[in-house]
Order: structure tokens, then sequence, then C-alpha cells
């Protein structure tokens, strides 16, 4: 008798069952799968599994009748739409900023020559412990950041790299912003990130390269002063110490683009860092 009832209910489930029902579950389940890619990893990750914890526990209070704790929980998740806004604020930003954008439509030329410029200068600017931090823009504008910095608009050129972080120039402490091949600004002032887990060792270039990673799709490039280190930040990560070939291979991968330089002068490149390293 139950397994016939049991039955009649499924039956009657897909019977009831339309198409615009399994439309609406893969939309919120693909909303709800980018939700987490994109908070993996990050704080905002182990905020949603302490919000998750105290809903089990609300639950777990009302089943078995503990009124204080019910009473409690059931007074801090009344406010639980605000409370995810305020703890989410910077990823629910980044989030709508990444629906906002257009389709990645760089120019490969331009990039794939910049990749190897970037590349040449960083490997110098390591070479002589020169600090530098360049950023990449990708799908999210970076536009908002440029304020009170130094519009260039010029093509990235190593000798362009190299004047504007030498240690005597007004612009090497600020950042170089690159947006569709071009040289966007010099003497960007980033946000630094607030990540409290961030390597202590870590300066205010490394801080401020996490820091844009953070709330944008950007990658930035890191040469250390002090140890001569390159260092690439994407996501809210940080890779330290990389070879100039692996920043060039990680760069093209990133950008969408395989770098078009002649293959003697990749060849030469590789083996010159495998020698610094």
């Amino acid at each position: 008798m139950n397994l016939t009832f049991d039955f009649q209910q499924i039956t009657d489930f897909f019977k009831a069952f339309r198409p615009n029902d399994a439309l609406d579950i893969l939309i919120v389940g693909f909303i709800i799968y980018r939700i987490l890619l994109l908070i993996q990893g990050t704080r905002a990750f182990q905020m949603l599994a302490g919000l998750i914890i105290l809903l089990f526990l609300y639950f777990f209070s009302e089943i078995l009748q503990l009124l204080t704790l019910n009473w409690l929980l059931q007074t801090f998740l009344s406010s639980i739409l605000i409370l995810i806004i305020i703890i989410f604020q910077d990823d629910i930003r980044r989030a709508l900023a990444q629906i906002g954008t257009v389709p990645f439509t760089k120019l490969q030329a331009e990039y794939s020559f910049g990749i190897e410029e970037v590349v040449k200068a960083v490997s110098l600017m390591a070479e002589k412990k020169i600090g530098a931090l360049i950023v990449f823009e990708r799908e999210i504008s970076l536009k908002d950041y440029l304020e009170g910095s130094i519009a260039l608009d010029s093509k990235i050129s190593e000798e362009l790299l190299l004047s504007i972080f030498n240690p005597k120039s007004p612009l090497h402490d600020g950042a170089v912003i690159i947006s569709e091949g071009k040289i966007l600004a010099a003497g960007v002032v980033l946000p630094l990130s607030t990540n409290p887990d961030i390597a202590k060792d870590l300066g205010t270039r490394h801080r401020a390269a996490l820091g844009i990673t953070e709330i944008t799709d950007a990658v930035a490039v890191v040469v250390s002063e002090e140890r001569g280190q390159i260092s690439l930040a994407v996501g809210g990560k940080i890779t330290r110490d990389i070879t100039p070939a692996t920043l060039r291979k990680i760069l093209s991968q990133l950008l969408g683009f395989e770098t078009r330089a002649p293959w003697w002068k990749r060849i030469k490149g590789t083996k010159s860092s495998e020698k610094r390293a």
C-alpha cells in the first residue's frame, strides 16, 4: 500500500513537472555555482559556512524547543538580508561588475607585444632590484582607480616602463595600468588588501596587487626591490618568485593570448631566466 502510494506521488510529480521548471532549476543552480566559484578561497566563503551553521542551529533549537537560543537566532536571522549585503559587499560589487562587462575583445597583436615588453622590463628590474607594480586590465574597467594618476595612453615599451619605475622618477611608487595593449596611466594608487592572512613579509606593492585583484579580475605583476623577486597576483592570490619565462607563459594564458615573439628570442629569454634563477 505504501509503495503504491509513494509511486503515485512520484508519478504525479513528474506529470506536473513542466519544461519551465527544469529551466528554473538550471538557472538557479548555475547562479549558486557561480557564486560559490566567486567566493571560493576567500573570507566570504568562511562567512557563508558560518551562516549555514547558524541556520542549522536555528532549526535544531526549534525542534528541541530551546527557547532562549531559538529567540536569539531568530532575532539575528531576521535581518539576514541586510547582513548578507554588509558582509559580502565586496563580492557582490565584483559580481555585478562582471555581469555588466562587455565580452573579452582585446587585440591579440597589441597584447602579445605588450607581454613581451613587460617581461623584458620586469626581468631587468628584478635583476637590478628595482621595485615595480604593473596591472593588466581585463574585463572589469580600472578607470575608477585613476584619480590622481598621470594619464599616458602610450604604447608599451621596455624603455618606458624602466623610466617610470626608475627610483629617481616621481612615479616609481605608484602602479602602471595597462589596458587594451597600451599603458593607460602611471603613478596609480591602488587599494591595499585587508586580508589578515597575508604573509607578514609582503610589502605595500604586494598588498596593492592583492587588493586590486580581490575586487576586480585584473592581473598584477610585482617586482620586489628587497629580494629582486617577480610575483604575480590574480583573484586575490599571489604566486611568488617566478621566472620571466613562467611569467610570460602565465600572462599569455590569463590574457588569452600566445606570445608572438620570434622563437629564437623566446629561447634566449628562457635560458637567461634559468641562469638568473
